[in-house]
């Protein structure tokens, strides 16, 4: 199992290149799964959530081409599907995963997906998926630790007017790509906006859907007969981007990040000046950071899009721990997104936790530690952690949805390896 340790203490320099949206990305896999034709997807990143979902789509007999690897580039042909399977094997590692259901049912009229596993920060259940699936006719039944989805006679799913009762990210996902096969028109009411279901649209049109209600709570989804090939570049990844944003912060760096979208970062660039920290707009796509003379306190309240990120509620904690004053974090999304907290304070963060609310007085000197993320977000906080630190080790979930992480903080001057241990 691989671990990172990193020694702390050195502000951070240079010019880093975002990559490829994870979450964009593993969404616009599954929809290829819609159209027999070739789908070419670039900007693709190279981390392990992406290799994981390309071997559950080959399993589902997709042909899954790249160019080189690690590669940027993937092109997902889908002439048949294997009965439309996605194994527990694959599935439990990866909650994106239930991204497949939708597409299958939807082209194939029938899916045996696996529940999903992935990261330990609390229940996100597939139920809101499964009620809508059920809406546009299907029948759905779970047993033995997977959904059974099938419509009836071999026929096609309905258009449904559907409103989920909460925000659902994937499952507003799931329903789009599965409505654009539909017979007649869905509504979906109450969807998730994140920057990534935008992309998702997209692409969607590049095949041939007919959607409407771009960025707004509210898609109306017309289904087409069938869907064609496209070729679609994945927008860049917002969370790395406030990742590396308050790592120049928390340094006392100077760090450029290139290739962003300045305009999906709008909550955490806020955030961040709001607690003195100096960021300089170069162009849409280029950002500049730098240390806060005097880094403030600040509240957050983790909200959906275009609110402050949950994926960058740890990576803030990190930063709180520096800043001057009592920062109150409030997680309204997941119950269980403090566990990150525990491995803070055994580094010397000053963190009390309250139900859904982390009080984190600062500043607070952080020692080295042997430390564990429960999570892929964690991880990135405590890597931040980390860099204020003198060791760190035992931080490895990361690798699931940041793109050369230690490569990229080295080349920054950050003093971190990578250690390959055997368990």
């Amino acid at each position: 199992m691989d671990k990172f340790r990193i020694y702390g203490g050195k502000p951070l320099h240079g010019r880093v290149e975002i990559a490829g949206a994870k979450n964009s990305a593993l969404p616009a896999m599954a929809a290829a799964l819609l159209t027999p034709e070739p789908v070419t997807l670039r900007n693709i990143p190279k981390v392990r959530d992406i290799v994981t979902m390309g071997k559950l789509l080959a399993f589902m007999s997709a042909k899954v081409s790249t160019p080189d690897l690690p590669s940027t580039t993937y092109t997902i042909e889908s002439p048949s599907l294997n009965e439309a399977v996605a194994p527990y094997e694959l599935v439990k590692t990866m909650r994106a995963s239930i991204l497949t259901l939708g597409p299958a049912i939807a082209r194939a009229g029938v899916a045996h997906v696996s529940l999903p596993g992935g990261c330990a920060i609390g229940a996100r259940p597939v139920d809101l998926h499964l009620a809508a699936l059920q809406k546009m006719g299907a029948e759905i039944t779970t047993e033995h630790g997977y959904i059974q989805a099938r419509v009836n006679n071999g026929g096609r799913l309905k258009g449904a007017h559907i409103a989920f009762e909460k925000i659902t990210v994937t499952g507003t996902e799931n329903i789009l790509m599965a409505a654009t096969l539909a017979d007649g028109v869905t509504t979906l009411e109450n969807c998730a906006r994140e920057p990534e279901i935008t992309d998702l649209v997209h692409l969607l049109r590049k095949m041939g859907a007919d959607i409407q209600g771009d960025e707004t709570s509210t898609l109306r989804i017309r289904g087409v007969e069938k869907l064609r090939g496209a070729t679609h570049s994945i927008i860049p990844d917002r969370i790395e981007a406030g990742t590396f944003l308050i790592a120049g912060a928390i340094t006392n760096g100077d760090v450029t990040l290139a290739n962003c979208a300045r305009a999906h970062l709008g909550a955490i660039i806020a955030k961040l000046q709001s607690t003195g920290v100096p960021i300089e707009i170069l162009d849409s796509s280029t950002i500049r950071v730098r240390g806060a003379s005097c880094l403030l306190a600040a509240d957050i309240t983790t909200e959906e899009y275009p609110g402050f990120a949950t994926d960058m509620q740890a990576q803030y904690m990190a930063l709180a721990t520096q800043a001057h004053g009592t920062s109150v974090i409030s997680e309204k999304i997941f119950e269980n997104r403090f566990l990150h907290a525990s491995e803070m304070m055994r580094m010397g963060a000053q963190i009390s936790i309250d139900g859904h609310r982390a009080v984190v007085r600062g500043p607070s000197p952080l020692s080295g530690s042997t430390v564990q993320a429960s999570d892929l977000r964690a991880s990135a906080g405590l890597v931040l952690a980390g860099l204020v630190a003198s060791i760190v080790d035992r931080v490895y979930h990361i690798d699931r949805g940041y793109e050369r992480i230690v490569e990229k903080l080295s080349a920054l001057g950050a003093d971190i390896e990578r250690v390959h241990v055997k368990e």
